[in-house]
């Protein structure tokens, strides 16, 4: 016995008997038929390009997407199946009109299948019900809100959408409620314009989701953007030109409001710290001075604030005025060839400085002196500015504007 336990030929004639009577029994198991029930098979249909290219129809309402199927089979080929394995087929390419439709199904199974030894015992339910209803388009607006966190000192304008408008597709029981598409963006801390490409949510009037399915978009994305602008505190403000007396020391300029709150790019608002509303000469009033003034502004910027006027209110304080009669007038810059002759006699004029000052101040000091540089070659009479000049007195000035009579005429010879 040991002999033959230690013989070669022996072990390889009970590996060849082994051998034979794994594939005699591996070869009748594969053989045996078995019959399986796959719950939840997937209904697909075929041909839907088809119907809705060429017919401009499409398949809604089907009352099932699954379906039940007994097969009867060999365990070789039906035995690793699972209901994802096959598929309930429903060819559509052949329907030609809009209507409620009822139709059977086949059943396709994996690619290589030897279908001439499997059977159908049973299948639940039988056919399939389902709509075939006509393509229509719709046009919705894109709509959206900014859900993250602006930085400190930034606003923002309403978001923007590209495109704004969205052209959806499908059976008229799928988009007549859908009423717009709704889109949600953003991040936190965000201090220049933000724009992002995203997705959106289809939405009824109410506000409420709702379901795609069934439905093709013109595009499936949008681009949303929302303008971000700075915030930055202007002064309001006005220029003062100072004359007779009146300095920034003793005048007091009240502006109402003091400041506005605006919002635009960073490149506008970096280099403006005020607003200049007007240009006011001191010696065009004696004492106060108020008026209003519509507020100037770049049509980038916008007005937070909400005031759109300004009152300018200008007190002169610790001055007097005094009026005098002038008699010293005489002219300048008259053009070669051509002579004028004065017919204003004297000239009653206010002058305001200090008490101390205006004290002091004799008629002799004063002149009236016109400039007829802007005449040129004219001749006739006319009434022309005068320039008063208080000799000796740094501090004190005429208050208003004024004119004399002169008559120009040409030099004959």
């Amino acid at each position: 016995m040991k002999k033959l336990y230690d013989s070669r030929a022996f072990w390889m004639i009970v590996s060849l008997l082994t051998s034979i009577t794994l594939w005699v029994y591996v070869s009748s198991v594969d053989k045996q038929e078995i019959t399986r029930t796959f719950r939840g098979v997937k209904v697909e249909l075929e041909g839907e390009d088809i119907l809705r290219d060429s017919r401009n129809m499409v398949v809604t309402d089907m009352d099932t997407n699954t379906v039940t199927v007994v097969l009867t089979g060999p365990r070789r080929i039906i035995g690793s199946w699972d209901s994802d394995s096959i598929s309930a087929v429903i060819d559509v390419s052949t329907i030609t009109r809009s209507a409620y439709t009822s139709k059977q199904y086949t059943i396709s199974y994996p690619d290589g299948t030897d279908t001439s030894s499997i059977s159908e015992d049973r299948r639940t339910p039988e056919s399939i019900n389902f709509m075939v209803s006509p393509l229509v388009s719709k046009t919705i607006q894109v709509r959206g809100s900014f859900d993250g966190q602006l930085a400190e000192g930034y606003t923002a304008e309403m978001p923007v959408f590209d495109p704004s408008t969205i052209v959806i597709t499908g059976a008229e029981t799928y988009i007549k409620d859908v009423s717009y598409a709704w889109v949600t963006f953003g991040e936190d801390d965000v201090d220049s314009t933000y724009t992002v490409e995203t997705g959106f949510t289809l939405m009824d009037e109410g506000g409420m989701p709702l379901s795609n399915t069934g439905i093709s978009f013109s595009t499936d994305v949008v681009t949303a953007t929302l303008p971000v602008l700075v915030l930055k505190e202007v002064k309001l403000d006005v220029n003062i030109i100072e004359g007779a007396g009146a300095t920034a020391a003793n005048t007091k300029v009240t502006v109402e409001p003091s400041t506005l709150t605006l919002a635009g790019d960073s490149a506008l608002l970096e280099g403006m710290n005020r607003i200049v509303l007007d240009t006011i000469d001191l010696t065009d009033f004696t004492s106060t001075f108020s008026d209003v003034y519509t507020i100037p502004l770049d049509n980038g910027l916008r007005n937070i604030t909400g005031a759109t006027e300004a009152k300018v209110t200008i007190e002169i304080s610790g001055l007097t005025t005094k009026d005098f009669k002038v008699s010293n007038i005489s002219y300048i810059n008259n053009t070669q060839g051509f002579d004028a002759t004065i017919l204003s006699e004297s000239l009653n004029v206010k002058l305001r400085g200090s008490e101390k000052s205006l004290s002091q101040v004799k008629a002799e000091n004063i002149r009236a002196v016109a400039d007829l540089t802007d005449f040129d070659e004219s001749t006739g009479t006319y009434m022309a500015p005068v320039k008063i000049y208080i000799d000796g007195f740094t501090d004190v000035g005429a208050l208003g504007e004024y004119s004399v009579s002169i008559e120009i005429r040409k030099v004959s010879g």
